[in-house]
């Protein structure tokens, strides 16, 4: 009986004790990706590309503004059907204004998204490498998740995440 006691114990006390020796690191991917060249090309990439559709749609809304104005400064000399007609094509070119403008955000979105895909992948790849390296349990992202409080014994990671990625 006192044998499966001591056993019992043994059995709790060691997982307990092996727990006091992992490591656990932490990082703040945020403060690497905002400078990692592939973050910053893509960010000039968007911003390129953000601006074209903000030109578009800004030629497009001056010749809607053009031809809105010469329609009312014409409106009452003009006879009900040609009226009615440019009343017509004003209305249709509104609407494809604002297709343009939710087309044109909706494609810097997906701009966006497939841009951050190859920047995270290689993120992660960094960590995983710093991880393994530094043979830590866990690495906690500060800027994904919160933590209330980081103990002294939490290890951090970033700058070596940062070595890893050939970022000074």
């Amino acid at each position: 009986m006192l044998k499966k006691i001591v056993l019992l114990a043994a059995l709790f006390v060691l997982p307990l004790c092996a727990m006091g020796q992992s490591k656990f690191g932490h990082m703040n991917s945020q403060e690497v990706m905002v400078v990692m060249p592939e973050f910053i090309k893509a960010q000039a990439d968007l911003e390129t590309l953000s601006q074209q559709y903000q030109k578009e749609f800004e030629n497009s809304r001056e010749e809607f503004t053009k031809k809105y104005q010469e329609f009312v400064a014409q409106a009452d000399s003009l006879p009900k059907n040609i009226a009615e007609r440019r009343q017509r094509d004003l209305a249709d070119m509104d609407q494809r204004l604002q297709a343009f403008q939710q087309e044109a955000y909706q494609a810097l979105q997906q701009a966006q998204q497939e841009a951050m895909v190859p920047i995270q992948q290689k993120l992660t790849e960094a960590i995983d490498a710093v991880g393994k390296a530094e043979g830590v349990v866990y690495i906690f992202d500060v800027a994904s998740t919160p933590l209330a409080f980081i103990g002294a014994e939490s290890i951090d990671l970033t700058a070596k995440v940062k070595a890893q990625l050939g970022i000074k």
